[in-house]
């Protein structure tokens, strides 16, 4: 059966699991702020609507006959303001349009960013969330409405999406060429990742099959030590392990999926980044013959 979905946010993100609901059928309304950046979308098949959901009044310009509406937007800075506009002011403008239009689900992707946490511990999705900072602070907000909204009657649930990756979003590779990511105090703090064809997945699957008022989590299955990652990207590279000084400032947890992977029934096509990054290192026989 098909559905009209309108994607909220049709950036990198936006834009794959646009192409992917049209794929299998269902009518698109790809939102953006920018209506020049939605033309490959328009060209694909998808209704381009453009729309800044922060502004007043965005929540009555969604049309009428909607079905689902996925909420994937991202922030234009860091900053905590830009992080409310985003995640807060747009949610809020969207949730209202998913009660006027009784939209029969409602899927926010969120971030694991909400779990500060520096222990090294497991977090799982009945973990309280642990802001530590005011942008975090600012999801962790975004994700109450929703869930709030999910306990008054609208059909809502939740994503959250460890370190993303994929075609067009490979910058770990350079950070570690470069040195900012590298071995050194720390290195042994977990980091956590999803492939964006499996962010998709998880996001399509919450779509279709998810629960109002849970809270999944679309990582993969293979969290890893910083030195790991390091060592492993140096040596596709061709490079040595860089080492640093000091530790880069973040978490230190264990994102776990299983329950979301098996609730959902989703399947990693990657499941750890050695799958995921694989194809996405430079070849270096490629570059030094094109030199």
């Amino acid at each position: 059966m098909t559905a009209r979905v309108v994607v909220a946010g049709a950036g990198w993100l936006g834009s794959a699991l646009a192409r992917a609901l049209l794929a299998r059928g269902d009518e698109v309304i790809a939102v953006r702020r920018s209506g020049a950046a939605l033309a490959p979308l328009a060209a694909a098949g998808a209704r381009p609507l453009a729309l800044d959901l922060a502004a007043p009044g965005a929540s009555h310009a969604l049309p009428d006959g909607v079905d689902a509406i996925v909420a994937c937007q991202s922030s234009a800075s860091d900053s905590p303001e830009a992080y409310r506009a985003a995640y807060v002011d747009a949610n809020r403008a969207l949730l209202e349009a998913a009660r006027r239009l009784g939209v029969r689900a409602f899927v926010y992707t969120g971030s694991t960013g909400v779990f500060g946490q520096r222990d090294g511990g497991d977090v799982t999705e009945e973990t309280s969330p642990a802001p530590a900072l005011p942008s975090a602070g600012v999801l962790v907000e975004a994700e109450r409405a929703v869930l709030e909204a999910a306990a008054r009657g609208l059909p809502a649930r939740i994503v959250r999406l460890s370190g993303l990756y994929g075609p067009g979003r490979a910058g770990i590779l350079e950070r570690v060429r470069a040195g900012r990511l590298a071995l050194g105090p720390g290195d042994d703090a977990w980091m956590n990742f999803c492939h964006l064809d499996d962010a998709v997945a998880f996001v399509a699957a919450a779509l279709d099959r998810g629960e109002p008022g849970r809270v999944y989590h679309g990582s993969d299955a293979g969290p890893a030590r910083r030195r790991e990652v390091v060592e492993w990207i140096a040596a596709k590279l061709g490079i040595p392990s860089p080492h640093g000084d000091g530790a880069p400032p973040g978490p230190n947890r264990r994102i776990r999926s299983e329950w979301s992977r098996a609730a959902l029934g989703v399947s990693l096509r990657y499941p750890s980044f050695r799958e995921g990054l694989a194809p996405l290192v430079p070849d270096p026989g490629a570059a030094a013959a094109g030199r």
